[in-house]
C-alpha cells in the first residue's frame, strides 16, 4: 500500500517548482512511512509515497520504463496489491517482457506498456494508480473495481490534480478544502455517490473507471461492472463454488513479506476469514488475531434491535479454536471522547462520517494492529454482497422506496438533525437523497426474466454494494491507513461478487436466515456457536457517559462565538439536545446528530470552508 499524489499542467512548467514537490511530499506521510520518492518533468510531477509490503528491497516507485533508445515513456505511480501478479508476470515474459524485481509494481508497469489502460481488466486485485505516458503526453489514471483503494482528481484551467486523498490535492495549490452546497448535501445525506466529493471542484474515480487527462481534455470510461448472468449450478454446487473461490483468495491474499493478521469480530464474516488464513498458515506460524471491544459492554451489554449478543463471548471461542495468538483492545468512554481523537478521525476520512464512536475505536484499534502487524485480513464487503444486513430481510426495509440503509432512520434526520432549519429547507435533503435513488435504481442491471421479489432484491443488493460498500471500504481504508496498516478484503474480490451478485435470492437465504450461502460454504470450518450467531454490526457503545461527554462537547462548542460551526446549527434544535432529558431526541436529534455537530466542528476547526 502507497499513497500517490500528482499534478500535469499543460499552461505551466512544473521543472523547477521544488516548493511545489516539497508540499507533495508531506501530504500523505502515513500512506508511505517507509520512502518517498519524485519523478519532475516540465508537464508532469509524480510523488508517491511508499509502504513496503511485498519485495522490501525491489518495488520502487516511480516505476519507470524505457523505449528502446533509452528514452523514458510509461511512468508509473501505484498504489494497491494485484493478487495475479505472479500469472502476469509469466505472461508478459512470454511477451518479450523484462523485470528487474519481483514486486507487482513493475508487473503493472509492464501491463501497461503491453496493453494500455485495458491493462486493467487483466489485474485481480485492490489497486488505485496513475501512469504519465510520455509519449502522448497523456495522464491515465485507473481505480479498482469496488474502489477498495480511493483514488480522487480535480480538473482546473492551470492544471489536472490526483491524489489519494483530497488533502493530497490541496497541497497542488489547484483546488482547496471548500465545501459548497452539493458538498454539504453529500456529506450528510448518508447516500454516497459514486464519482462525487465532498469538496468543491474535486471528483473520485468511480470504481471500476479509467480517467484520461491530456491536451484535449477529460474522458472517462468503464472497464467493468456488474453484469446479469444466468446461474445454472445447483444449491450444492453453488455452495462448494462459493468454498472455492474463498480458498483461492485468501491463498493469494495471505502472500507478504512483512507479518500479516486479522480482524476477528467473532462474526461469520470475520471468523470465516480467519478460518481460511490460519488454514492456509498450515502452522508454520501462529495467526494474529485482533478484536476491540468496548470496556463498558464487558459487564453491562444489553441486546437491542441490532445487537443481539456482544462479540467478546463469540470471539473468545474462535481464538481457542483457531489457537491464534490474539489481543483484545479494550475502548473506555475516554477514549471516544478525546477531542484529539475525533479530530484525528475527521482528519483521516476528509469529512464527518455516520457513527464516530465506531470511527475512533476502529482507528485505535488499527493503531495497535500496527504495533505487530503491517497486512490485516478483514471480513468486510461480505454482508453487501451475501445478504447479511436487517434491511435484505425485514419487509419494511425492503419495501421503502429509498436506500433500504434509511429506511428507518431517515425520519430522524439522524445526521443533519442540529444542521439549520432554514437551511435544510434551503439544501432540500429529502430531494437530494429521491434523486440519488433515482438514479441509483436506474443503473442496476437487470435480465428482464427476473420475478419482482428476486429483482428488488437485486436492485438491494447492487445498492448495498455500490454505495453502502463505499462507506465501509472508506472507512477501512482511511483509518487504516492513519495507522499506516494495509487492509485486504477477500469479500471484494471480483471474481467472486460477479458469482454470487448472480445467485438466485433464493438460494442466498436457502435456511430462511441471513447468508445462509456463505454459512454453509464455511459450515466445516467454525464452531457451532459462531457459525449459527445471529448478525450483529459493528457494535456502537451503550456507555451513557459517552452521551453525556458528547452533550458536554457541544456545550462548550455553543459557548465559543468564534466557532465557525455555529452559523451551521440550528439554536433550538442544539438546545433541545443540551437541556431536555430526552436528549432532543423528541425533536429529531439523535446521539449520530450530536456526533456529525461534534465532527463538523473538527473539520471546520482544521481549515475547511463552507460556501453556501
Amino acid at each position: 500500500m502507497c499513497g500517490i499524489v500528482g499534478l500535469v499542467s499543460f499552461v505551466d512548467d512544473l521543472s523547477g517548482r521544488q516548493d511545489l514537490v516539497t508540499a507533495m511530499r508531506d501530504a500523505l506521510p502515513l500512506r508511505g512511512p517507509d520512502a518517498v520518492s519524485e519523478w519532475v518533468s516540465p508537464c508532469a510531477v509524480f510523488v508517491p509515497r511508499r509502504l513496503a509490503v511485498v519485495d522490501l528491497e525491489g518495488g520502487h516507485q516511480p516505476a519507470i520504463a524505457t523505449d528502446a533508445e533509452g528514452r523514458e515513456s510509461v511512468v508509473l505511480s501505484y498504489t494497491g496489491e494485484v493478487f495475479n501478479f505472479t500469472e502476469l508476470r509469466d505472461e508478459l515474459r512470454r511477451r518479450g517482457h523484462e523485470f528487474r524485481d519481483r514486486s507487482d509494481t513493475e508487473v503493472v508497469l509492464r501491463a501497461y506498456q503491453e496493453w494500455g489502460p485495458a491493462c486493467a481488466e487483466r489485474l485481480r486485485g485492490m489497486f488505485a494508480f496513475a501512469v504519465w505516458d510520455v509519449r502522448r503526453e497523456e495522464l491515465v489514471l485507473v481505480r479498482d473495481r469496488f474502489g477498495i483503494y480511493p483514488l480522487f482528481y480535480a480538473e482546473t484551467p492551470r492544471g489536472f490534480a490526483f491524489g489519494s486523498e483530497p488533502k493530497a490535492l490541496f497541497t497542488t495549490g489547484l483546488v482547496g478544502p471548500v465545501v459548497d452546497r452539493e458538498g454539504l448535501l453529500e456529506a450528510f445525506s448518508f447516500t454516497p455517490t459514486p464519482g462525487y466529493s465532498v469538496f468543491k471542484h474535486t471528483r473520485e474515480v468511480i470504481p471500476g473507471e479509467v480517467v484520461r487527462y491530456g491536451r484535449n481534455g477529460v474522458s472517462r470510461a468503464r472497464y467493468w461492472q456488474f453484469a446479469p448472468a444466468a446461474h445454472t449450478d445447483d444449491l450444492a454446487a453453488t455452495e462448494r463454488r462459493v468454498r472455492e473461490l474463498l480458498e483461492d483468495i485468501v491463498r493469494r491474499q495471505v502472500e507478504a513479506d512483512v507479518p500479516i493478521s486479522s480482524m476477528l469480530s467473532g462474526g461469520l464474516d470475520s471468523s470465516a476469514v480467519c478460518a481460511l488464513v490460519n488454514r492456509q498458515l498450515g502452522g508454520q506460524a501462529p495467526l494474529r488475531t485482533f478484536s476491540m471491544e468496548f470496556a463498558y459492554h464487558l459487564e453491562n451489554f444489553r441486546p437491542d434491535e441490532v445487537h443481539d449478543s456482544a462479540d467478546a463471548p463469540y470471539v473468545h471461542q474462535m481464538v481457542a479454536h483457531l489457537g491464534s495468538e490474539h489481543r483484545e483492545l479494550l475502548i473506555h468512554r475516554d477514549d471516544l471522547a478525546d477531542p484529539r481523537a475525533q479530530a484525528e478521525v475527521v482528519r483521516a476520512m476528509d469529512r464527518p462520517a455516520a457513527g464516530l464512536d465506531m470511527y475512533v475505536s476502529l482507528h485505535r484499534l488499527s493503531q495497535e494492529v500496527r504495533k505487530f502487524s503491517t497486512v490485516t485480513l478483514t471480513g468486510d464487503g461480505s454482508d453487501e454482497l451475501f445478504g447479511g444486513y436487517v434491511w435484505f430481510h425485514d419487509p419494511f426495509y425492503v419495501d421503502s422506496k429509498t436506500f433500504p440503509w434509511l429506511g428507518a432512520s431517515h425520519r430522524m434526520e439522524f445526521l443533519s438533525g442540529l444542521l439549520d432549519r432554514k437551511l435544510y429547507a434551503e439544501l432540500d435533503f429529502p430531494g437530494y437523497v429521491r434523486e440519488r435513488y433515482r438514479e441509483a435504481l436506474a443503473e442496476v442491471p437487470l435480465s428482464g426474466d427476473e420475478s419482482p421479489r428476486e429483482r428488488r432484491m437485486r436492485e438491494i443488493t447492487y445498492l448495498n454494494m455500490t454505495r453502502y460498500l463505499r462507506v465501509v471500504l472508506d472507512r477501512k481504508d482511511r483509518l487504516g491507513m492513519a495507522a499506516s496498516v494495509e487492509g485486504r478484503v477477500p469479500f471484494c474480490d471480483h471474481e467472486l461478487a460477479e458469482y454470487v451478485y448472480n445467485v438466485p435470492w433464493e438460494m442466498k437465504v436457502a435456511d430462511g436466515r441471513e447468508k445462509s450461502l456463505l454459512r454453509a460454504a464455511v459450515r466445516d470450518l467454525l464452531p457451532a456457536a459462531v457459525l449459527e450467531r445471529k448478525k450483529s454490526p459493528y457494535p456502537t457503545v451503550q456507555d451513557p457517559a459517552y452521551r453525556i461527554a458528547l452533550r458536554e462537547q457541544l456545550r462548550a462548542i455553543r459557548a465559543d462565538r468564534s466557532a465557525p460551526v455555529n452559523e451551521l446549527l440550528d439554536a433550538d434544535r442544539v438546545d433541545s439536545a443540551l437541556y431536555e432529558a430526552s436528549f432532543g431526541l423528541r425533536a429529531g436529534v439523535t446521539r449520530m446528530s450530536v456526533e456529525a455537530a461534534v465532527q463538523l466542528h473538527h473539520w471546520l476547526s482544521s481549515g475547511v470552508t463552507v460556501e453556501l
